[in-house]
C-alpha cells in the first residue's frame, strides 16, 4: 500500500506544488513501529516535513498546513499515516 511513500517522494511533490525556499522531509515510521498506522515496515507511513514557501506569505499556520495536507492528499488516501509539519 505505502511500499511508494518515500521522503523523496514527498519532496518532490512538495517541491512542484509549492516552490519551497526550505524543505526537509523526514521519514519517521521506524520511531512508531507497533502503533497505530504503522505498516510493519518501518517506512513509508510517519513522515515529518519542515517547509518554508512563498505560498504561505501572509497566511496563518492552518492555512500553511491546509495547502501541504492538500499537496500530498493522494499519498494520505494511500497508506500515509500521520504527518508533521512545521512551517516557516
Amino acid at each position: 500500500m505505502s511500499g511508494d511513500i518515500t521522503a523523496q517522494a514527498l519532496e518532490e511533490r512538495l517541491t512542484q506544488r509549492l516552490a519551497p525556499t526550505r524543505l526537509e522531509v523526514l521519514d519517521e515510521s521506524a520511531a512508531h513501529a507497533g502503533h497505530a498506522g504503522a505498516n510493519g515496515t518501518g517506512f513509508g507511513t510517519h513522515f515529518r516535513v519542515r517547509i518554508a514557501s512563498p505560498f504561505f506569505t501572509g497566511k496563518p499556520r492552518v492555512a500553511r498546513h491546509r495547502l501541504v495536507y492538500d499537496a500530498l492528499r493522494d499519498f494520505i488516501d494511500r497508506g500515509l499515516h500521520a504527518l508533521a509539519i512545521e512551517t516557516f
